[in-house]
This record gives structure tokens, C-alpha cells and sequence, in this order.
């Protein structure tokens, strides 16, 4: 990437996107090698383009059992994918230029800012080593947990293998698993109630999900929890009641021993758990998706669509989102002028901005999965379910995806790399050097609601 950077007539959100469809087309070669499949005759460029586009952009739909079809030069190669995609394809070449010795440009200081949504320009090469020095440590735990299982029932080596590999998917939010020699496309569905499974990869879940500055303000201010910037407060609330509401759902009604009366109590508990956590957005499933109630599906798009925080790992709208528009609410309901959180006042361009997020992922959600229910002649929950999954880089899947025609993969494609790049980067770099007119047209009152 580092002719994108000394390319001085590309814009930072336009450097961002060109970036992460260059790893995406280099994967797909690489995963279309003979050497990248078990059968040796390699990948179709349609299968290695919709898997590529998943592991780059985190979401973990595949099209073909990871575990059964791709060999272990392609399953690492799709570990290196989800790694660049997880910590940002900007970061990365950021953090090759610094171990290089070479001199970090304004440039690429600005294009970084962009890329983990970082407040200032100033300081970002010390966020981004210690963005580096935190995945490393961060995922090494996530592994060295995931080995007192995994050593025991396959073995030292491959033990280790699956330990990384599962780590690092679920720390970057991707999804991608290496289960599928059991069942296929069955996810971790073997470790329902296995509790040091289900704590480490819902606990790499979450700390991926919670974004780069966020790390950095607990890291700063550890428990002086009012010295915390409005944003990180922001995203913690969304993410405890994220986390809370919907756990209490599937415990007392989902899974409740009515619905599913074959499960134990300590199944119920993290089966809960993990399903309220997975969904935001990383793609494991430790329960069978297609026998959950149609309520509980929907639940699970809603907190699909969510996703994590801004400069994560995760997907979505994200959740700093939800708090603007949660404010924003608020204060049109108790008649206030400005929006504010945590007792700060919150810009109306900041508003304006979480509208049109919202808006946009709508109309791809919706569009995307009417379009695909059209041509798969899919029920239209099913279709949603899988577009859901999609935008909000997600990966779960009712097992449509592996069934689905050329067209209907293209718009999953297109989902995928939508909802990780942003809709308001692939805007910015499309309009990047319209200068914004200074004139105002006349003003005019308009009813809502």
C-alpha cells in the first residue's frame, strides 16, 4: 500500500477502500492456487472472491466448509486475511512502515485517523503501536486458554493450530471456525455448555467489539470512569444493555425448558450468553440457528444490524451510533434543542451523520434481502437473516449462503464489503473534492410524525 499513501490525489477514505479491495483480490488468487484446497484443483474465483471478502472484511459467511474444503495453506491463508481485516488494512501498513524505520508521513498519520475513527491526528503512532502490542497479547491469551481444551482432544500440534486460529477469528469478530470435520458449516455447536470455550470466545468477542479507543481510555484512566471520553462511555452503556436485555430474553424465553427441555440448566446460561454475544458480530453459533423461534431470529438481526463500536473489530451501525440517535430522541421528546450524553452537548452534524448511517444500512438490509428472497425464493425472514449477516459483518447464517446463485452472492459480496469499510467512507471517497457550497437556500417548516 505504499504507493497509495505517496499518491497525493487520493483522499484518506479513498486510500481505505482501494486498500482493503487489493488484500481482497490478492486473497481471492492466492485461494484459487491448487495448493489452497484439499482437492488440489483450487477454488473457483467465485467461491475465492466470497470467501476472501468474508475473511477480509470479517464477517465469516462461507460458501464452502472451511474445515473440510480448504487445505492448511488456505486456512492460514484465510488467518492472515482476518487479521488484516480485524486490525484494518491501514493499520497494518502503518505498522510494516514503522518496524521498516521509515518516516510515518502526515499522510498516512491522517489516512490512520480515518481508519480507527481516532479523534486527532496528533499521537496516532503511539496508538497504533499500542493497538499492535494489545491484539498480539490480547490473542495470545485468547489462545493459550482455547489450548487447555483443544490440546486435550486433538492433540499438541493441532491443538495449538485451532487455538490460534479460533482465537484470532473471534478476537478480529470473524466467525470462521474449523469445526466443520464434525458436521459441516457446525460452528461450535459441540461446546454448548463447555465453559472455557465459551467464556474465551465470548470474551474476545467483546473486547474486539469495543474499538481501539476505547482500550485506550481504560488503559489511561482505568476505573476513573468520569474522566473517560464522551464516546467510550457511550459505547460501554450500549454494550451492557446490548448485553443484558437480550441474555435475560433467550434464558426465561428462548431456551427455556419448554422450548427446549433436551438442554440443562448450564446449557441454558451460556447458551444465552453466547448467542446474545455472537451476534455482535462475530459469526459462532453454539446452538442449532434453524430451530430458534422466528422472535428469537429477529432479535438477533436487530443486534446484528447494531453491531460493535466505531474503530473495532465489529461491524454494524455501531453502537455509538444507537447512543446519538438514543439521545437525539430524547431530547426531542423532552423538548430540548440539542441532543447531549454523559453531560455533553452532541453536534448536530453528529446527528445528522448517525440518520443517514442508519438510512443507508436500512435500504441495503432490506433491498438486499427482498432482492435475494426474489431470486432464491426464500422466505423473506431467511433472505434478511442472511443479508443482516452480511452488512453487519456478521457471518451467522441459516444455511442459505453455501445454496445461493452467482447473483444472489454478488449482493451478499457487495454487503459485506459495504458494512466493513462504512457507508460513510465509500460516500466521502466518492465525493471526495466536491467542495460544499456556502450558499443556503430558503428555509421552509415541514411536518413529521
Amino acid at each position: 500500500m505504499g504507493f497509495l499513501f505517496k499518491n497525493r490525489h487520493l483522499s484518506s477514505f479513498q486510500i481505505i477502500i482501494i486498500g482493503f479491495m487489493l488484500v481482497i483480490l490478492a486473497g481471492s488468487l492466492l485461494l484459487m492456487l491448487p495448493v489452497s484446497t484439499q482437492d488440489r484443483e483450487g477454488a473457483s474465483f467465485m467461491d475465492a472472491l466470497f470467501t476472501s471478502t468474508s475473511a477480509v472484511c470479517v464477517t465469516g459467511l462461507v460458501v464452502q466448509d472451511t474445515a473440510t474444503y480448504w487445505s492448511s495453506f488456505g486456512q492460514a491463508i484465510l488467518l492472515v486475511l482476518i487479521q488484516i481485516g480485524g486490525m484494518g488494512v491501514v493499520t497494518v501498513a502503518v505498522f510494516i512502515t514503522m518496524i521498516s524505520g521509515k518516516k510515518i508521513g502526515l499522510m498516512q498519520r491522517s489516512t490512520m485517523q480515518e481508519a480507527i475513527a481516532a479523534p486527532k491526528v496528533g499521537g496516532i503512532v503511539r496508538l497504533t503501536g499500542f493497538i499492535i502490542r494489545s491484539v498480539i497479547i490480547i490473542e495470545l491469551i485468547g489462545a493459550a486458554a482455547l489450548a487447555t481444551v483443544f490440546c486435550r482432544e486433538f492433540g499438541f500440534l493441532k491443538g495449538i493450530w485451532y487455538s490460534v486460529f479460533h482465537s484470532i477469528s473471534a478476537f478480529c469478530n470473524a466467525g470462521f471456525d474449523l469445526m466443520g470435520f464434525r458436521a459441516h458449516f457446525s460452528s461450535l455447536t459441540a461446546y454448548t455448555s463447555q465453559p472455557v470455550v465459551n467464556l474465551t470466545i465470548m470474551l474476545l468477542i467483546i473486547t474486539g467489539g469495543l474499538g481501539f479507543l476505547t482500550w485506550d481510555d481504560i488503559r489511561t484512566n482505568k476505573f476513573r470512569l468520569r474522566r473517560y471520553r464522551m464516546q467510550s462511555k457511550a459505547i460501554l452503556t450500549v454494550t451492557a444493555v446490548l448485553l443484558l436485555l437480550p441474555a435475560l430474553y433467550y434464558y426465561f424465553i428462548e431456551f427455556s425448558p419448554a422450548n427446549w427441555p433436551e438442554m440443562t440448566a448450564a446449557e441454558r446460561v451460556w447458551a444465552s450468553l453466547f448467542q446474545t454475544v455472537t451476534p455482535r458480530t462475530a459469526g459462532f453459533n453454539t446452538v442449532d440457528l434453524t430451530q430458534i423461534s422466528q422472535a428469537g431470529l429477529t432479535i438477533m438481526i436487530l443486534l446484528m444490524l447494531i453491531g460493535g463500536a466505531t474503530g473495532s473489530t465489529a461491524g454494524g451501525i455501531k453502537t455509538t451510533t444507537v447512543a446519538v440517535l438514543s439521545a437525539s430522541a430524547v431530547s426531542v421528546f423532552r423538548r430540548r434543542g440539542e441532543a447531549s450524553c454523559f453531560g455533553r452537548r452532541i453536534a448536530g452534524e453528529t446527528v445528522s451523520h448517525a440518520s443517514a448511517i442508519l438510512m443507508m444500512y436500512l435500504v441495503l438490509f432490506f433491498g438486499g434481502g427482498i432482492a435475494i428472497s426474489t431470486l432464491e425464493d426464500l422466505p423473506i425472514l431467511t433472505a434478511l437473516y442472511e443479508t443482516g449477516s452480511a452488512v453487519g459483518t456478521v457471518g451467522l447464517s441459516l444455511g442459505a449462503t453455501p445454496d445461493l446463485g452467482t447473483a444472489s452472492r454478488l449482493i451478499l459480496v457487495a454487503l459485506m464489503f459495504f458494512g466493513r469499510v462504512g457507508g460513510l467512507t465509500l460516500i466521502y471517497a466518492a465525493v471526495s473534492g466536491i467542495r460544499p457550497g456556502v450558499s443556503k437556500l430558503p428555509q421552509e417548516k415541514i411536518n413529521v410524525g
